[in-house]
């Protein structure tokens, strides 16, 4: 069992919040195979005050999309202000503070990363936020900006000062990106000196990954981004892997090209049929990643604009002879 805060979790493993990729359908694909805790797309509060109908709109859930995390960015108290308000709207179950992104533009105004040199304004923010809500609150951040200033554990303790229920580290500096080796002893090192959870993220691609995130770091759990790209099956081969050392192979080809129509039909219901299907482009290439001779219809479906023409491709996966069974090991 996981707790953070009062919320108790069966599973130790987290999805994301990605932009672009985090919405709805994303997120109910991924809880059919074992995700518990699921992200929507990260928040700029500034956006929320400004009644971006775009940003309410990825406040969109259901009563299957529980228990729902969400994720802020922020630097400036006068737009937290107007944006913590308008988040009590709605409903979520937990709060996370982003003070990890690495985007040029995000940190260019102080937001994401750029925290991580001013951890006194981060542990500002936090407490501000932590009298706002009553839900857990949570609060992402990097090893360090770059490799001479890795200060995870100190912004750590920092943070964990301002009241915060667990920490999320991404092992990876901010000049890092997400390239480059995961720093696992920067995540250990914070684990160690904090009470609270700690969450380790950075290359957990597979459930040997994983497995190695929690040996390398003693983290209480880990969070799965681009892992879950075209891959909602990581989530149910990761727990059985952790719990029996069972290896899941790859799902067959017939089961792929299922969830790829379900998907799809979401994608459709909640976004409509052309931002839909312009949506599902990506995600055809992720899906189809680990296939054989596949790449014709990749291009094609870089072209699709309509549901059928994406659903003809998908069918053309199942009926072709060549690609049937063939999957990349």
């Amino acid at each position: 069992m996981l707790k953070i805060g009062k919320l108790k979790l069966r599973s130790k493993l987290i999805l994301s919040p990605m932009a672009g990729v985090s919405d709805l359908p994303f997120r109910l694909i991924n809880r059919k195979f074992g995700c518990e805790l699921a992200f929507i797309e990260m928040i700029n509060v500034r956006s929320l005050g400004h009644n971006s109908k775009k940003t309410r709109k990825m406040f969109s859930t259901c009563a299957k999309d529980k228990p729902l995390g969400v994720q802020i960015l922020a630097c400036e108290q006068k737009y937290m202000h107007r944006g913590l308000d308008i988040m009590k709207e709605f409903k979520f179950d937990l709060l996370d503070f982003n003070a990890a992104c690495p985007v040029r533009k995000v940190v260019g105004r102080g937001e994401g990363a750029a925290l991580l040199k001013e951890p006194k304004k981060l542990n500002s923010l936090l407490k501000i936020i932590r009298k706002e809500f009553s839900v857990p609150i949570t609060v992402k951040i990097r090893s360090g900006w770059d490799k001479d200033s890795v200060n995870a554990k100190d912004v750590a303790l920092c943070v964990s000062d301002a009241g915060v229920d667990a920490i999320f580290i991404h092992g990876r500096t901010r000049q890092q990106f997400y390239g480059g080796a995961v720093d696992y002893k920067s995540i250990a090192q914070a684990k160690k000196v904090v009470k609270i959870p700690v969450i380790g993220s950075g290359d957990n691609f597979s459930p040997e990954q994983i497995k190695k995130m929690f040996d390398e770091t003693g983290c209480d759990a880990c969070v799965i981004a681009r892992g879950s790209f075209g891959n909602p099956w990581l989530f149910l081969q990761s727990e059985e892997f952790l719990k029996n050392g069972k290896v899941i192979p790859r799902p067959p080809i017939k089961e792929v090209t299922a969830v790829m129509k379900e998907h799809l039909d979401k994608n459709v219901s909640f976004h409509g049929e052309k931002p839909g299907v312009v949506l599902f482009r990506k995600l055809f290439a992720w899906y189809t990643k680990y296939m054989y001779n596949v790449r014709p219809l990749r291009e094609q479906a870089t072209r699709a604009k309509t549901k059928a023409e994406m659903l003809a491709l998908i069918h053309s996966i199942e009926q072709d002879s060549v690609l049937q069974g063939k999957v990349k090991i």
